[in-house]
């Protein structure tokens, strides 16, 4: 058979779709993606067994919904990494519009769960919150709208995309969750900042973003409530970020054993926002650490491959999707250890949960499609291709 070396990868003809998507995946990414979610299932035997007892259940009945939303989130990103930037590019678009229809319709046909917020649609059988799966087709339409804007006569993708990243916020704003809000901001950010974007101009998002974290403090209660907690010199011990505190510190080291925590049977987030509690309690800092070098090392490799692609799209959306995933994980790391306001957030792939799963399985996917080694043409056949001629 005739080899044909190409760029960074040898393209074989006639290779089967499943040989070469094998060949050409970051192993390595998958790999530390499938720890996580092997760490998430043994967390969730000791964190979600007690509140199975609460709601008179088996005791393993949460365990098992999680090794099902698992299956069928690493089923979808396994599905999405087969396919080409292409298609991930025109799904993500119509994605970003049926997630956006779904986030308006939230405060006619959406449930908050007795939480606050209304923020999910309940399915009877399941919770289906939009916000989760509008991050990364946001990511998505941000990257083509301003991949699109640095070819002659493109349209004005910028300003088109800080129009949505307006929008997006405004409605998420109105459930509220501004943790969300926060990450999509973030994320926005990323790819901005990776087009091109003048550091004045990122300044200036930064403090208007300050501007509207006032506003919201002196109009919204749940905001106001969390930044005083946050603020407060004393951690009041019967709230849930006192118990989080308290486990962390008895943990230690080396942790107080298996199934000998005592904290899940107090918090009633212990098996979603306070995983990172429970892991601390019962396997101590090395568990710990465990977790955030996993995200360390998905972070940094995706990022450094991103860094030889000379596709603007796949370099602008794969680093979006990247530093979203960072940012989420940073989040709930940072609030279980008070470095942050308390904020309602998954820790990807640990946590329990439904659609924060297979939304995670998305995200991933397109970040495993985007940093497949591709061939890559010599810097002066992709500037003609982009009509510097």
């Amino acid at each position: 058979m005739t080899e044909i070396a190409h760029g960074a990868v040898v393209v074989l003809p006639g290779e089967a779709i499943v040989s070469r998507w094998w060949r050409t995946l970051d192993k390595g990414v998958l790999g530390a993606l499938v720890l996580l979610f092997a760490i998430g299932l043994l967390l969730g035997f000791a964190a979600s067994v007690p509140l199975a007892e609460r709601n008179n259940l088996p005791p393993f009945h949460y365990v098992y919904r999680q090794a099902l939303f698992g299956g069928m989130a690493f089923a979808v990103m396994l599905v999405t990494s087969m396919l080409s930037p292409q298609t991930i590019r025109r799904l993500g678009v119509i994605g970003f519009f049926l997630a956006a229809v779904a986030l308006m319709l939230l405060p006619i046909l959406g449930t908050d769960f007795g939480k606050g917020a209304t923020r999910w649609y309940s399915l009877g059988f399941a919770a289906l919150q939009p916000s989760e799966f509008l991050k990364p087709v946001f990511v998505v339409m941000c990257a083509w709208l301003m991949a699109s804007a640095a070819e002659p006569d493109g349209p004005p993708g910028r300003a088109i995309s800080f129009a949505i990243l307006v929008f997006v916020i405004a409605f998420l704003a109105l459930q509220p969750d501004f943790g969300q809000a926060m990450l999509t901001v973030v994320a926005w950010s990323a790819i901005y900042f990776v087009a091109g974007a003048p550091i004045l101009l990122l300044t200036g998002v930064v403090a208007a973003v300050g501007g509207v974290g006032v506003l919201a403090y002196h109009n919204s209660e749940h905001f106001a409530r969390r930044i005083d907690g946050f603020l407060s010199p004393e951690v009041d011990p019967r709230t849930q970020m006192g118990y989080a505190i308290d486990a962390i510190r008895e943990g230690g080291f080396l942790g107080t054993g298996v199934n000998e925590g005592r904290v899940k049977w107090i918090l009633p987030d212990a098996h979603t926002d306070f995983i990172i509690a429970v892991a601390a309690e019962e396997y101590g800092l090395v568990m710990v650490l465990c977790i955030v070098g996993l995200f360390g090392f998905v972070a940094a490799r995706c990022l450094m491959r991103l860094c030889a692609e000379r596709d603007l799209f796949i370099r602008l959306a794969g680093t979006g999707l990247t530093v979203l995933l960072a940012s989420q994980a940073f989040i709930n790391l940072g609030v279980a250890v008070r470095l942050l306001p308390a904020k309602g957030m998954t820790l990807p792939f640990v946590s329990y949960g439904g659609s924060s799963l297979i939304a995670m399985g998305v995200l991933t996917g397109m970040l495993l499609c985007f940093t497949r080694t591709r061939p890559q043409s010599e810097i002066g056949d992709h500037l003609l291709s982009n009509g510097y001629r």
